[in-house]
């Protein structure tokens, strides 16, 4: 709590599923915490189930807005940026490739010149994401200094916003303005409700008492509890802020465990070991591509950040499906959510 004791913290994206965590995070941390974000997108949102909307300042802007993103960038002077706000949504960047990219690269760029335009000392963290890599398919897992790349819409323009960053970082570093971007795996936990993504559908059909639609399950993927990555862009911008020499302006992978890299088949089947149903194959051969196979390496933030995940799949599964129950038997979100934050940060 000492860091980010009366820090003023801008999240982006505060109102989507990762954002609404962080942003827990930050307020049980004593941070000053601000928002930025689109209104969420369904009454359930987990923004909604947290009340984060009384906790918290915050606005409903499209940062695709850059006059308005100015302005409120401008009115909040953050001393620390976490940049969630994003399309993040592989199957959804097809069906409206224009906003996607308008989204996830001009919306950063808006955001970084309103930063640099503060001309005084601002620390952001790009969050993009796994996919930034130019995929081979192979199986090793990939590592910061492997090529960017991209073959949907959603994951090139994630790369493009890596550049985007490292630009930035060159560019208009000479006022204090330290960039940094983190790239996280497939990432899990509870009060996830976004259309057409796995855990949440998987959850829809428990609760509706269907069967789970595997449209891909033998995909492998880096699958972690919302927790790790998030702990990972703390750690992160905690140690760029209190850098003096340039260090840690870079990419960071914040993944699982080497071990705890499965398939869609193996995620559907745990979960299903805490709340019975079945799954059935949905795969569909003239579906939109997506990738197969992907993998972190987390070397870099493990020696760099001394950072390592805390929850293994096996928790990480639990600690969801626990999430999802619970709130469906009538626990209170917020509780529900405290009490995994404190049992992670216990662990770790």
């Amino acid at each position: 709590m000492g860091f980010w004791q009366g820090k003023k913290v801008l999240v982006t994206g505060h109102t989507g599923f990762k954002g609404a965590w962080l942003s827990e995070l930050l307020l049980g941390r004593g941070a000053d915490v601000h928002g930025i974000a689109l209104p969420p997108e369904d009454d359930a949102s987990l923004y909604g189930q947290l009340k984060l909307d009384t906790r918290m300042s915050g606005t409903f802007h499209d940062i695709r807005d850059a006059a308005g993103v100015l302005r409120e960038v401008a009115t909040f002077k953050p001393d620390i940026v976490l940049h969630l706000a994003a399309q993040a949504l592989v199957r959804r960047s097809y069906k409206d490739p224009v906003g996607n990219w308008a989204t996830n690269v001009m919306g950063t760029v808006h955001l970084l010149d309103a930063l640099h335009r503060l001309e005084r000392p601002v620390t952001a963290i790009v969050v993009t994401t796994d996919k930034v890599y130019e995929n081979n398919e192979w199986a090793y897992a990939y590592r910061e200094t492997d090529p960017l790349g991209g073959y949907d819409p959603y994951s090139a323009s994630k790369a493009a916003t890596e550049l985007v960053s490292a630009s930035w970082r060159r560019s208009f570093g000479e006022n204090g303005l330290k960039i940094a971007t983190a790239r996280a795996g497939n990432v899990i936990g509870g009060g996830d409700w976004a259309e057409d993504r796995l855990v949440p559908d998987i959850i829809r059909a428990l609760r509706d008492g269907k069967p789970i639609k595997i449209r891909n399950p033998a995909s492998i993927r880096p699958w972690q509890h919302v927790l790790d990555p998030l702990n990972g862009y703390l750690t992160l911008a905690e140690r760029l802020h209190g850098a003096e020499d340039g260090s840690f302006q870079s990419g960071y992978n914040f993944g699982p465990e080497p071990a705890d890299i499965f398939s869609v088949r193996k995620l559907a089947e745990t979960i299903l070991n805490h709340w019975p149903g079945e799954w059935i194959d949905a795969s569909d051969p003239q579906a939109v591509h997506e990738a197969g196979r992907l993998s972190l390496s987390i070397d870099k933030a493990r020696c760099e950040l001394d950072w390592a995940p805390v929850w293994r799949f096996d928790d990480a599964i639990r600690q969801t499906v626990d999430w999802y129950r619970s709130v469906a038997d009538g626990a209170d979100p917020l509780e529900i959510t405290r009490a995994q934050i404190a049992a992670f940060e216990a662990a770790g």
